[in-house]
Parts: structure tokens; sequence; C-alpha cells
């Protein structure tokens, strides 16, 4: 692979507490374990992507401060070209406080640090040099987005565009998305209402976007895998089987992953296929960016007749 693979967003230090339960509002439970992880909707994924031989450039900014060198860090080991991530002073690298419960499940607050502060001009055009595939989430604020988009778009690379967490979506940023991933939950918000994912609740969503240009969605349904959506075609892809311990940072190794296989000139059913794979597989680790499977473990699947 030649081209680039470009994540621009956010970079957390993730506070991870086992719990035995998710609490209630309004009530304390006891957590142990605790663990300062990287994280980072962008970094995750940019992780996700390098462990599987992606060539990944991520873009964002850290902090001065021992958790945004943590971060940086982290990210080169694993491959990635970290030169395009802005260390800003006297402001704290984003932080996400995530209790995990004995299930799996987890609840996430962020506290966005240097993602809230990174400005559209903190990003040099240079970014998006040989991009192929540019993957835009919203962990940072949307006018970055927007200029992120509009120069993935003059550079001819794809924008894969996962609105999460869920905002108003700027007409101008959906007419620059090519693909769009949502899950069930995000896929309601932007419909404004709650939807199946049944044929009409499909019919739906592709006649929402179609107007701006948009005929290739992947939605995502956790342990019921995902539907990858390419013009009137859809694919229902099966999740595979696996005993889940930590979810945490799932939906970044599914983006990671689907990037790799669209970069790669893989169809997107089919690159979807290798992202469920992928996402499954990290929910037996715990953590998200340590999760992530490396390309040879993901060889050892196929040969074992994972899938």
């Amino acid at each position: 692979m030649t081209e680039h693979i470009v994540m621009v967003g956010a970079l957390n230090a993730d506070l991870a507490i086992r719990v035995e339960r998710l609490p209630a509002p309004g009530e304390t439970v006891a957590g142990r374990d605790v663990q300062v992880l990287p994280g980072g909707k962008a970094s995750n994924q940019a992780v996700a992507a390098a462990r599987l031989c992606g060539r990944v450039r991520l873009v964002g900014a850290v902090g001065d401060d021992e958790n945004g060198r943590m971060l940086r860090e982290h990210a080169a080991a694993a491959g990635v070209d970290v030169a395009h991530v802005a260390v800003l002073p006297g402001v704290a690298t984003g932080q996400a406080i995530i209790p995990v419960d004995d299930a799996g499940e987890n609840a996430i607050i962020l506290v966005p640090g240097a993602n809230g502060a990174i400005a559209p001009d903190d990003i040099p055009v240079e970014a998006y040099l040989d991009a192929a595939i540019v993957c835009l989430s919203l962990e940072v604020p949307m006018p970055v987005v927007q200029r992120a988009a509009a120069r993935a778009a003059a550079a001819g690379a794809r924008v894969v565009l996962n609105p999460s967490p869920y905002r108003s979506l700027p007409a101008s940023l959906l007419d620059a998305t090519d693909v769009l991933i949502v899950n069930e939950l995000e896929a309601g918000q932007l419909l404004g209402t709650p939807i199946d994912l049944d044929a009409d609740g499909i019919a739906a969503l592709r006649a929402a976007v179609a107007p701006r240009g948009i005929s290739q969605l992947v939605v995502t349904r956790g342990a019921q895998g995902a539907l990858a959506v390419d013009g009137g075609a859809v694919a229902e892809i099966a999740a595979t089987r696996v005993e889940a311990v930590d979810t945490t940072g799932a939906g970044d190794a599914f983006t990671g992953a689907l990037a790799v296989g669209l970069a790669a000139g893989r169809s997107l059913p089919d690159a979807a296929a290798e992202a469920s794979l992928v996402a499954a597989f990290s929910t037996t680790r715990r953590g998200a960016q340590p999760s992530y499977p490396t390309a040879a473990e993901l060889a050892d699947l196929r040969a074992a007749g994972v899938h």
C-alpha cells in the first residue's frame, strides 16, 4: 500500500475502571483495576489500521503533558505517522473516563482538553498528501472536521465519516462524504426518529443521504454484525461469535480495519466483513488500542477457520 490512510480527530488518555456493573443515576459502585490507556477515536482508528499494515497518518492535538507524550509514543510504536499531531501548550490532553462492567459493557465520559482547542489552521494541507482514505469523527470541533473533509475531497481522497458522538451534520460535510458509518442509534439520530434496521429502515436511511451523493453506508449492529449498503445492494455481515470482556474501542477497530480494506481496493461488503472480524477480536482483550489485532494474528484467525 503506497497511499496513506489519514485519521483526523481525537486523542485521549483513557482512564479505564473495572466495575461489577455500571452505576445507576445517583448510585455509587466500587471500582478496581484502574488503568490509564491510549484512546480517542482517531488515535484508536489509526492504531487499528497500522497494526493491519496500513500506511497511516494521524492528525489531531494533545497537550504538552505526560498523557500527550504517551499517546504520541504509543501510536508511533504501532507504526503511525504522528508528525501532524499538534502539541498545544497550556492545554491538557483530552481524557475519557470509562467504567467497564464484568459483562464487557462500558460508559464513557469525555473531557475534550486539546481535542476541543484544536483549530482548522492547526492542520497543514500537507497532512492530506497521498491520501487514499480520510476518516473523520466528531470528537473535535466541527470547523476542524469540515476543513478536513474539504481538503480530503480536494486531494482526491475518499472521505469516511463516522458521526460519533452524534451532532447535527452540516450539508457541506455530507456533500464531501463518500462512505458513512453509523450504528443503529446514530442512524436514528440522522433521520430524526428511531428506526428498525429492516428493509424500510434501510430504505429511509438511503433516501436521507442520497441527495448528498452518499451511496455507500455501513450500519454497525454490535453482536448482530453489520449491514453494508452499496448503491441498491445491501449485504448482511454476520458477527463473529466471541466471549467479550471489553467492548471499548470496538467501533474504532471496525473503522480502522474498514479503511485498510477500502484503501487496498476491496469492495465495501468485503472490507466490512474483515472489519467485523477485527472488531469482534478486539472485544476479547481489555482496553481499546491494546486489544487490536496485528495482521499476523488476523491471518492466524482465518487459518483457524474463524470468520
